[in-house]
């Protein structure tokens, strides 16, 4: 059995705990040091402060003793922790490859269901010892068709695979309730730099640039304010239905269903399009009534219910959902809470990524909808890895953005988020120049910015 990581050891370490509340540094407490590859001390400079994910769930977890499954993609191992102990760990055989819409959820979950055999009609396969912690997804054994021959494969359809036997060791020690952790990347480095830097020029009222594998934030103001999103929601309703439904379904559109604000050319009543034609006016052309329609898949409060419950999965604490498309007021967020959204997106669901750029993913066969205008700002700029805008009159303009930027000699996805920002692309202040203008600073302050490959 193998010790806790350092990674643990260093979050239990360093992190104060007040009842249930983890105090974690602000830039100001880092350390002003700066160690090299080969572990010497280089330069003065400070640790940039980090948006917190899975690491301080995990500390919780363990010094609060809970017993609970820690499902870890990192090293591909599932530790049962017990009073704060790991009492097993488990390999890992196979878990869903995200770009091809398999990819496993990750996120602070609880066990749902316990089957001693379970039968998928999506891959028409039974599952021994099904563990169920999210939507479709379980954890299981080795599948096997009706005539008891198995399946093999280096994939799952989102589920975790583990062997007969260690999966059996994960059914009873689980209980109904029970939290499960599924972690998809542990921070890869830290970032330092000279305490003293200029922010980027930027007339959003509220925004966050942030490294997106490691979470360090390189600039922001009110970050942690609560703002309207406007249609930065339809994001999470295509995670809800992507993760729910089997998207070849289709639905047969009704008048009734079409009587939001705006209209979207080709959806009309009698068509029947599938879950994943629909993504793209969603997502593409940010389209009110095809958000409506999707959320009748599943009902519309259960849709509303299923994001507000996917945003705590996802740590987004300070997240409100209020309706399916962001035309309601109601939907507020914070700038780094729609970081671990899309944070969330670019490494579980990143076919919904490439549809924002207009590409299109074919995995389900063709799409209906291609002649869209995408009002993503930068969809056709090389380094735009996928993103979505947002508008509605008390929201003003919002924006959450991926973009792959060099850092020095190496090159690394940044996110920004704009929240608040007064125009779109007129006048000297808008939501495009104020993206401009932090890709602008990113280059020009890159050269300050010292990356160590360790967790510091």
């Amino acid at each position: 059995m193998k010790k806790p990581s350092l990674l643990l050891v260093l979050l239990l370490g360093g992190i104060s705990l007040v009842g249930n509340l983890f105090l974690f540094p602000t830039q100001e407490s880092f350390p002003e040091v700066s160690i090299s590859q080969d572990g010497g001390v280089r330069s003065e400079k400070a640790l940039l402060p980090v948006i917190e994910t899975y690491e301080g769930t995990l500390a919780s977890l363990v010094a609060e003793r809970k017993n609970f499954v820690e499902v870890n993609f990192s090293d591909m191992a599932t530790r049962l922790w017990e009073e704060g102990v790991v009492k097993k760990e488990l390999p890992i055989v196979a878990v869903g490859d995200p770009q091809g819409w398999g990819g496993t959820p990750a996120g602070l979950y609880s066990v749902l269901s316990k089957n001693k055999e379970r039968y998928s009609s999506a891959a028409e396969v039974y599952m021994p010892w099904a563990v169920g912690f999210y939507g479709k997804y379980f954890m299981h054994g080795e599948p096997y068709y009706r005539r008891g021959e198995k399946r093999f494969t280096d994939a799952t359809g989102g589920c975790v695979q583990y062997s007969d036997e260690n999966a059996k060791a994960i059914y009873d020690f689980a209980h109904v309730g029970m939290s499960v952790l599924v972690i998809d990347k542990e921070k890869d480095v830290s970032i330092l730099r000279a305490p003293e830097q200029e922010l980027p020029l930027v007339s959003a009222t509220s925004y966050l640039v942030a490294d997106l594998a490691s979470g360090t934030i390189l600039a922001e103001k009110n970050s942690e304010e609560t703002r309207l999103v406007a249609s930065l929601t339809k994001l999470m309703e295509a995670v809800v239905v992507a993760e729910h439904l089997d998207l070849r379904n289709s639905i047969l559109v009704q008048s009734f269903m079409l009587d939001a604000y705006g209209a979207t050319e080709g959806l009309i009543p009698g068509q029947r399009p599938r879950i994943v034609e629909l993504f793209y006016p969603l997502l593409v052309e940010s389209s009110n009534d095809t958000a409506q329609v999707l959320s009748y898949f599943l009902g519309r409060i259960r849709t509303v219910e299923l994001m507000q419950a996917k945003a705590s999965a996802l740590f987004m604490h300070n997240t409100v959902f209020t309706d399916t498309s962001g035309y309601d007021p109601g939907n507020t967020s914070t700038a780094q809470d729609v970081f671990r959204l899309m944070r969330y997106i670019a490494f579980n669901r990143p076919t919904l990524l490439q549809i924002t750029k207009g590409e299109m993913v074919r995995t389900f066969g063709e799409v209906r909808f291609t002649d869209l205008k995408n009002k993503n700002l930068f969809a056709q700029d090389p380094a735009f890895l996928g993103g979505k805008t947002g508008y509605i009159v008390a929201s003003q303009y919002t924006g959450a953005f991926l973009f792959e930027v060099p850092f020095g000699k190496e090159t690394r996805t940044v996110a920004i988020v704009l929240l608040d920002s007064p125009s779109l692309e007129k006048g000297e202040q808008n939501l495009r120049q104020d993206t401009l203008n932090t890709l602008e600073w990113i280059e020009r302050t890159s050269s300050q910015l010292e990356i160590s490959p360790k967790n510091l």
